[in-house]
């Protein structure tokens, strides 16, 4: 296996930096409005970015504080950057200006999740339009405008539902859909719940099992629209609209955390996990109102513990445990292994992986399979709980979080 954690960046020669010239007039920049981005799956759909850093890293453009504790990642919209942290015995939910990095607001958003691996919340909020929806680590759901704070109602999904709080605490970002918000609330008869968006009251709920920390995905197969989750004891997938039990997979399921988002293309689903697990490829078939999942493999080379494995071209490429790894996505061969950054998360923009160490070591890389080719990296000097607040490409900047630690790097070409 080769290892790359000392290879220069490929930049880099004996008598300096090479100058590159890059033509930025297809530049583009957007948005990233919630868990793992638009499309909930890791890619970021801005061009004209660097493809290598200097020594040092690509240019800081801000650093703050003022996050507060907890693994909570961004989402940005509308020049905002939005996080949750906590402070004293309340989780927050807070604004930030994208461009400097100035706290906008924040509010007080439930009670603070306590445990052995670190407080504070652990989901992404989802800006929809006009208003932010956030989950506590504790169970808080609450809807607030984005622009000023404004809390326009909250419920305890736990309380509500009647379920009782994960080990490590809800980590799950709630998907919005339409008129309706889907959590997995963990609940007895109300596994799955629908809410209303304009006033949280319930739409619909559905099976037993208890709540995973997994975020769920959408798609419609077979004219049907499905939402994907991962709870404590299997995938399944359910209908948006009534909560209908569709299908259901429990072989790369493990019973101590069910953390990576599934990846879903076609009619196929890629459910993953760590704990000595591994990873499933399901394909499912729909016959009316009914649907099946036919297992095609399943590899305990691709085994994705609190990173989910982003999909390009036909490879997927994800942290096997602390080993970065490209697999294909149709069949389950491995493509190539390497021990990059350790163990991670990462996300995709413009033919590169930006690679984010659970210790501070930050890279870019090649999405390529033929091999692993590293294109620069640096170090953040960080505290002693795990960096593990993913991060996230979103109008020309690399945002990155170190529980109170807020950093904003630059990545546009220029």
């Amino acid at each position: 296996m080769k290892n790359a954690r000392f290879a220069l960046p490929l930049f880099v020669t004996a008598i300096g930096v090479l100058s590159v010239t890059v033509d930025v007039s297809n530049r583009t920049l957007d948005d990233w409005p919630q868990w793992r981005g638009k499309n909930r799956d890791g890619i970021a759909t801005e061009k004209g970015l660097l493809k290598t850093w200097p020594a040092a890293g690509p240019p800081l453009a801000w650093k703050t504080t003022g996050a507060g504790e907890g693994y909570s990642s961004f989402s940005a919209a509308h020049g905002r950057l939005y996080t949750m942290g906590a402070r004293g015995g309340t989780e927050f939910v807070m604004a930030f200006d994208a461009a400097t990095g100035k706290k906008l607001w924040e509010r007080e958003s439930g009670r603070r999740f306590s445990n052995d691996q670190g407080d504070g919340p652990r989901g992404t909020p989802v800006v929809d339009g006009t208003q932010l929806y956030s989950l506590g680590a504790s169970g808080d759901l609450t809807s607030i405008d984005s622009a000023t704070g404004k809390v326009a109602w909250t419920i305890n999904v736990l309380q509500k539902f009647g379920g009782s709080n994960i080990r490590w605490g809800l980590s799950e970002s709630p998907l919005v859909l339409q008129d309706r918000i889907l959590v997995n609330a963990g609940g007895r008869g109300a596994s799955i719940v629908a809410i209303k968006k304009t006033d949280g009251s319930e739409i619909w709920r559905s099976g037993d099992d208890e709540a995973g920390y997994s975020s769920a995905v959408s798609a419609t197969v077979g004219g049907i629209p499905m939402a994907v989750f991962f709870t404590d004891a299997k995938a399944l997938g359910v209908d948006t609209r009534d909560g209908r039990h569709l299908w259901s997979y429990a072989r790369a399921a493990n019973r101590t955390a069910n953390i990576a988002t599934p990846i879903i293309r076609g009619n196929k689903v890629f459910i993953s996990s760590d704990y000595r697990t591994g990873a499933g490829l399901v394909e499912l078939t729909a016959s009316g109102k009914t649907m099946t999942a036919k297992e095609i493999y399943f590899t305990n080379e691709m085994r994705n513990h609190h990173a989910s494995s982003i999909l390009i071209g036909d490879h997927l490429y994800g942290f096997s445990s602390a080993i970065l790894t490209a697999m294909k996505f149709d069949d389950g061969q491995v493509a190539w292994k390497d021990r990059s950054v350790g163990k991670g998360s990462m996300v995709f923009a413009d033919d590169r992986l930006y690679l984010y160490s659970e210790r501070g070591t930050v890279a870019i890389a090649e999405a390529n399979p033929a091999a692993y080719k590293e294109h620069g990296r640096f170090q953040l000097t960080v505290g002693s709980s795990p960096t593990w607040s993913h991060p996230v490409i979103a109008n020309g900047k690399l945002f990155l979080r170190d529980q109170d630690n807020i950093y904003a790097y630059d990545v546009r070409a220029k």
